[in-house]
C-alpha cells in the first residue's frame, strides 16, 4: 500500500513537471514568434535590410592624431508596417570603424526609419535611419537568463524570476509616482522600495521561516545603517571630490537622486551577504542542534571574512565597468588622467564604497541576528 501511494505521488509530481516544461516551451515559442512579427504594433516605420552596398573607406585623423576610417553604406530595405508596408526604401548610413557614435548595419537588421515624401510615385522611397529594432535580441538574452535560473535553481529559480518581475513592477511604479508627484520625497520612496524588495525577494525564494526572518532583519539594518554612514560622511566632507556633471540635466535635486541611488544600489550586495550568512549559520545549526553559540560566532565570522573580499570586489567591478568606455574616450582625446578619473569615477567610487560599507556591516549583523533566531527556535522546540 505504501509503495502504491509513493508511486502515485511520484507520478503526479512527474506529470506536474511535464506540464510546467510544456508551458515554458509554449511561452518561449510564442514570445519568439511574436517578437519577430510585431512590427504592426509599432507606430514608427520599420524597414528590414535586404541589400547593402559599401563604398570605399575614407581615413580621417583628428587634432589629437587619433586615426579612424569612415564608411558609407547604401541600404535597400523593405518596409514592414504602416501605409507603405511592402514598399522598397533606400537608406544611407555613414559609420566609422571605431563605432563610437554610429554602427554598421547588416542584411536582416530591422531599422526604425523616417520616410521622406516623394512626388514621383515611380521612384523608391527614401528616408533616414533612426535606430535599430533590438527587442528580439533582448528577448533571446532574457530567455537564456530564465533557462539558466530554472536549470540551476529549479523551484527557487522560478520564484527568483517571479521576484524579479514583481520588484521591477514595484520600481517602475515608484519612479512613475516620483515623476508625477515631485512633492513626495524620493528617499522616502526608496526606503519603501528597499523594504518591499527585501521582503518580496527573500520570502518568495526562501519561504516563511526563521532563516528568512533573520536575513530580512539583517538586510534592512545593514542597508539603512550604510545609508546613514554615507550621508554623514558626505555631510562632514561637504561632498568634496564628487562630480555631478553627469546629472546636470536633471530637473530634480540631483543630490537626493544620488543618495536614492546609493540606497537602492547597496541593497543588492547587502541582501546577498545577509542570506549567505543566514543560510550558513542555519545550516551549521541543522547539522548539530546542540552547537554552542560561540562555535556559531567563530564559524560565522570565518564565513564572513571569506565572502567579504569577493563581494566588495564585485561591487567595485560592477560600478566601474560602466565607465570604461568614457575613460578610454577621454584619455584618447588627451584629457589629463586625474581629471578623467575625477569626472567619470567619483560617483561610481562613492556608490561602490557605500555598498562596501553595507557589506562589511552586514556580516556581524547577520551573524548575531541569525543566532538570535536560532535561540528562539531552540526555545520553542
Amino acid at each position: 500500500m505504501e509503495v502504491f501511494l509513493l508511486h502515485n505521488i511520484l507520478k503526479k509530481r512527474k506529470y506536474k513537471q511535464i506540464v510546467f516544461y510544456v508551458l515554458i516551451a509554449i511561452c518561449f515559442i510564442a514570445s519568439v514568434f511574436f517578437v519577430f512579427h510585431n512590427e504592426a504594433f509599432y507606430e514608427r516605420p520599420i524597414a528590414e535590410v535586404i541589400k547593402i552596398h559599401v563604398q570605399d573607406s575614407t581615413p580621417v585623423t583628428d587634432m589629437y592624431n587619433n586615426k579612424d576610417y569612415l564608411y558609407t553604406q547604401h541600404i535597400t530595405a523593405i518596409l514592414k508596417n504602416g501605409q507603405e508596408k511592402g514598399q522598397i526604401i533606400q537608406l544611407k548610413n555613414d559609420y566609422s570603424a571605431s563605432g563610437a557614435f554610429d554602427q554598421k548595419y547588416h542584411v536582416g537588421n530591422k531599422l526604425f526609419v523616417t520616410i521622406k515624401e516623394s512626388t514621383d510615385k515611380h521612384l523608391d522611397l527614401t528616408g533616414t535611419i533612426l535606430d535599430v529594432k533590438r527587442d528580439q535580441f533582448v528577448l533571446m538574452i532574457t530567455w537564456v537568463f530564465i533557462f539558466a535560473l530554472l536549470i540551476v535553481g529549479r523551484r527557487q529559480g522560478l520564484f527568483s524570476i517571479i521576484s524579479l518581475m514583481v520588484n521591477a513592477l514595484v520600481l517602475s511604479f515608484a519612479l512613475d509616482l516620483y515623476v508625477k508627484h515631485s512633492n513626495i520625497s524620493l528617499l522616502f520612496i526608496s526606503g519603501v522600495c528597499v523594504l518591499l524588495f527585501t521582503v518580496i525577494s527573500l520570502i518568495l525564494i526562501n519561504g516563511f521561516n526563521y532563516k528568512t526572518y533573520a536575513a530580512i532583519v539583517a538586510t534592512l539594518l545593514g542597508t539603512f545603517i550604510s545609508l546613514l554612514i554615507s550621508a554623514l560622511v558626505l555631510w562632514i566632507t561637504s561632498e568634496n571630490g564628487l562630480r555631478y556633471e553627469e546629472m546636470q540635466f536633471l530637473t530634480r535635486p540631483y543630490r537626493v537622486i544620488f543618495m536614492a541611488g546609493l540606497f537602492i544600489g547597496a541593497l543588492g550586495a547587502v541582501m546577498d551577504v545577509s542570506i549567505t550568512m543566514a543560510s550558513s549559520i542555519f545550516a551549521l545549526f541543522e547539522q548539530n542542534q546542540n552547537i554552542a553559540d560561540q562555535a556559531l560566532k567563530t564559524s560565522g565570522m570565518d564565513i564572513g571574512k571569506d565572502i567579504m573580499g569577493t563581494i566588495t570586489s564585485i561591487l567595485f567591478f560592477v560600478y566601474i565597468c560602466g565607465s570604461i568606455p568614457m575613460l578610454i574616450l577621454y584619455l584618447k582625446n588627451s584629457y589629463p588622467l586625474g581629471q578623467t578619473l575625477s569626472l567619470n569615477l567619483s560617483l561610481e567610487l562613492a556608490r561602490a564604497l557605500a555598498g562596501g560599507i553595507g557589506v562589511v556591516l552586514t556580516i556581524p549583523i547577520s551573524l548575531y541576528t541569525s543566532i538570535f533566531f536560532i535561540n528562539r527556535k531552540r526555545a520553542k522546540s
